[in-house]
């Protein structure tokens, strides 16, 4: 196989290449390493590159595909790791100067976890500064977006969303508190899931909020995500928070049959008034006749809360934020990009009496959720409000106006932040055709602990649409 065509595979592509002998373990890494020296550069996503590490695993996986040990599907296939999610010898600086130095003795469950399935750890990708929801605020510059590099790629796992975009690894993992898996995918054209809170050990992962961080990954296709997914979740005793439900065999569930399947399109986030571009709204409602021409039972449902989760979710998290570190802000003020100091100090005022509001909330919100999926299978919405918007490099806060629809935006992935129930977000289509198309995305959401009711969703409408073909152009 000619090189420049590794990275292009999809990582369970790539997989049974690599266990077919077409390709080698040492191959697909030189492959994603020479791509990586290409386009790099452009697209900020890596903040350490482990070069000769990675060249070490894949031979080491080489060799024992060779012995007839294969693993799985990511036997062998590069994966890139969001910088708060601790890899042993690896810098883990959190998009931080205050982290820049701080290296792990150990791996996080997750990343023991994908090298027991035979991944070759890549690299560290880039974030916004301690998660936060920003695109500007890494110590270590913006990641770009391969759709258009003046545009944000999403956040806070910019990089996961950027490097899988550019096809500078072939799956990776980020780590969703307000959405921070979804947005990025949306923003890139493509799929990443929130699994249920506690399907995923976040042992060796530095924390956003403690109540609501959710590890998952990002990738090009439902198959990939799916098989990323499987091998990464499952009790951990490290994690006291994880659930002991079976994991499923994600990938085989993938039958694309949802005939007869309940789906219900949350009609609070549908809403013009919510500032829902019409582009976005026009490729969610297609997509819900998509799903009704496979089968699917489509109606109309209703969240009373949905519009206010985005001020929930903020409130709480900003919260839970500041309190795990609170001697940094007092005593290294100046080391937090000051977007970052904002939103800490902002986080240190939030009266408890707010927080505890904020829970009620927050248990409200879950039942309405809970109650939803009594009568449907899954639900659907938006990602975004948009598509990927234009970087602003401008710092502070610069409305009132532009804080509260920042809030508002918030709202979209919010109802399964607070619920703690699974969401994927899925490429649903492009604002236009032809250069400079940007993507857009539906959000699918389900029961808990039920990831493999959403991929078999997301896979049928994937597999009946056009949009998983579709390239950046970097």
């Amino acid at each position: 196989m000619n090189p420049n065509e590794i990275p292009y595979l999809s990582a369970t592509d790539l997989g049974k290449a690599i266990q077919g002998g077409e390709v080698s373990p040492l191959e697909a890494v030189d492959a994603y390493l020479a791509r990586i020296e290409e386009v790099g550069d452009k697209l900020n996503a890596y903040i350490t590159v482990c070069g000769e590490q990675a060249r070490e695993e894949a031979r080491q996986a080489g060799d024992e595909i060779a012995r007839g040990q294969h693993r799985g599907p990511l036997h062998g296939v590069p994966v890139g790791i969001k910088d708060q999610i601790y890899v042993r010898g690896v810098r883990n600086s959190d998009g931080s100067k205050i982290r820049e130095d701080f290296v792990p003795d150990f791996d996080a469950t997750v990343v023991s976890n994908l090298r027991r399935a035979g991944a070759v750890i890549l690299g560290k990708l880039n974030m916004s500064e301690f998660a936060m929801g920003d695109p500007i605020c890494s110590y270590f510059g913006a990641a770009r977006n391969p759709w258009d590099l003046e545009r944000n790629p999403g956040t806070s796992s910019t990089g996961s969303g950027a490097a899988t975009a550019g096809f500078l690894c072939a799956t990776s993992l980020g780590e969703d508190t307000g959405g921070s898996i979804r947005g990025p995918a949306a923003n890139c054209g493509l799929v990443g899931i929130r699994p249920t809170w506690g399907r995923v050990s976040r042992y060796g992962v530095d924390g956003a909020s403690w109540s609501v961080d959710t590890i998952g990954p990002i990738s090009r296709t439902v198959t990939d995500c799916a098989a990323t997914l499987g091998a990464i979740a499952g009790y951990d005793p490290n994690d006291p928070y994880t659930g002991r439900a079976p994991v499923p065999d994600y990938v085989g569930g993938l039958t694309g049959n949802i005939r007869g399947l309940r789906v219900g399109l949350l009609k609070e986030l549908m809403d013009p008034a919510l500032g829902l571009d019409p582009q976005t709204r026009d490729a969610v409602a297609a997509a819900a006749d998509v799903l009704a021409e496979l089968g699917a039972e489509v109606r109309e449902v209703s969240l009373p809360l949905a519009r206010h989760t985005g001020a929930i979710v903020r409130t709480i998290t900003h919260t839970e934020r500041v309190s795990l570190r609170p001697e940094w802000l007092r005593e290294r003020p100046e080391d937090y990009h000051v977007n970052t100091r904002i939103a800490f100090m902002a986080g240190n005022l939030i009266p408890g009496q707010v927080y505890y509001k904020a829970q009620k909330l927050r248990a409200m919100i879950r039942q309405q959720v809970l109650d939803l999926l009594d009568d449907v299978d899954v639900l659907i919405q938006p990602t975004s409000s948009a598509p990927a918007g234009k970087l602003d490099f401008t710092t502070g806060v610069a409305s009132k106006e532009s804080a509260a629809q920042a809030l508002v935006e918030g709202s979209y992935r919010g109802p399964y932040s607070l619920s703690g129930a699974p969401a994927l977000s899925v490429p649903c289509g492009y604002t236009q055709e032809g250069e400079g198309a940007l993507p857009l995305a539906l959000q699918i959401a389900g029961h808990p602990f039920a990831e493999g009711t959403v991929f078999n969703v997301a896979y049928a409408y994937e597999q009946a649409t056009p949009w998983r073909n579709r390239k950046p152009p970097i």
